[in-house]
């Protein structure tokens, strides 16, 4: 577990993240620069090609399905006539670990919130957003160390605060201080990822932490009798996104692939929704080890999937998120109209019953 940062500012912190972050993707472009210019020219052009009606045998993708939950629930919900091969389903889902497999060409396609798309192209990697799932109500909660006296948010004030600055729970905290009035410099934002987290919390080297209301049941059990709890906001991280980098975009029978998965996509997510209790004993009883309370508890938060025929809102809220993150100084501005990849937009939507297109 690494310790919290020894920067007591949060201009200093963010220039040792930027810095961090800009050396990684230089070491992970070292080398290739020169080579790649011109073969992510010829990728962007064949990017905007029309897609294909069909899928062409012997097409493969490798596909993001963390703790295995894709595979599932297909399977429960008769949805594995997949028109390609999934040569793998990847066990990834941090927005950083998907980054750091795409640069790696070790993976196709993804399931992330809308900061990680921001982080790839601050990194200066190139992949576009194909399908969208529109988040109402908060996934996250702000849980507190044990014995901690904080009870609010403008309890967050001079404390030391978790964040991921690539991943969506980086996102809702910056929001959530923004909602509050609290500039970045009256907190201590220690720079973690969000599989560190919970350990964070667990030794008292941070105060707060975003969890996902899934994590939180299991948290409060075994720490709220030692004076942990958690702190519920109205800030949602809007965008639940599947994304993939534009070379495999470029590629015609890749993408028509992607635009095969995303109806399944919709659809799966649409299933869980309406048998929570099924899904609840499926997953989160039998993979998980919750009770059957603590997963009836996660699925009541859980979000009405919703697929907008079109993007505007999604451009927005990603567009607001992307300057959100330029004023703290995490990333350089810019226009996030270019990590969306219009092709695919609708297909989700077309997939689903009226009532799930919003």
């Amino acid at each position: 577990m690494p310790s919290p940062s020894p920067f007591a500012s949060g201009v200093d912190r963010r220039l040792f993240l930027s810095s961090l972050l800009g050396v990684a993707a230089a070491a992970g472009l070292s080398g290739c620069a020169g080579a790649s210019s011109a073969a992510d020219t010829k990728s962007k052009g064949a990017a905007s090609a029309p897609l294909a009606d069909k899928v062409p045998s012997g097409t493969k993708l490798k596909i993001a399905s963390y703790q295995n939950v894709q595979q599932l629930q297909f399977k429960l919900a008769g949805l594995t006539d997949l028109p390609f091969t999934v040569s793998s389903w990847v066990n990834i889902g941090a927005g950083p670990d998907v980054i750091n497999a795409f640069r790696a060409k070790s993976l196709d396609l993804a399931n992330n919130a809308g900061i990680p798309p921001i982080q790839a192209h601050y990194q200066g990697f190139d992949a576009k957003i194909v399908a969208i799932n529109i988040t109402r109500k908060p996934n996250y909660v702000f849980a507190t160390k044990p014995g901690s006296d904080i009870k609010d948010i403008q309890g967050f004030k001079g404390k030391k605060l978790a964040f991921s600055q690539g991943q969506a729970q980086g996102v809702v905290l910056l929001r959530a201080l923004k909602a509050a009035g609290i500039k970045y410099g009256d907190v201590d934002l220690v720079p973690l990822t969000s599989n560190q987290f919970l350990t964070a919390l667990q030794a008292g080297q941070v105060d707060i932490a975003p969890l996902g209301n899934s994590q939180s049941p299991a948290y409060l059990k075994q720490y709220g009798p030692k004076g942990a709890r958690t702190i519920t906001t109205d800030v949602v991280d809007l965008l639940n996104l599947l994304w993939a980098p534009t070379s495999v975009l470029a590629d015609s029978a890749k993408a028509a692939a992607v635009a095969a998965y995303i109806p399944r996509w919709a659809k799966g997510q649409v299933w869980t929704y309406e048998h929570p209790d099924t899904w609840n004993e499926e997953f989160y009883v039998k993979t998980q080890n919750l009770t059957l309370g603590q997963a009836q508890s996660i699925t009541k938060l859980a979000n009405k999937p919703l697929f907008p025929p079109s993007w505007g809102e999604a451009i927005k809220w990603e567009q607001e998120t992307a300057d959100l993150l330029a004023e703290g100084g995490f990333v350089k501005a810019f226009k996030v109209d270019s990590l969306f990849d219009r092709r695919f937009e609708g297909i989700a939507a077309k997939a689903v019953a009226a009532e799930y297109r919003r």
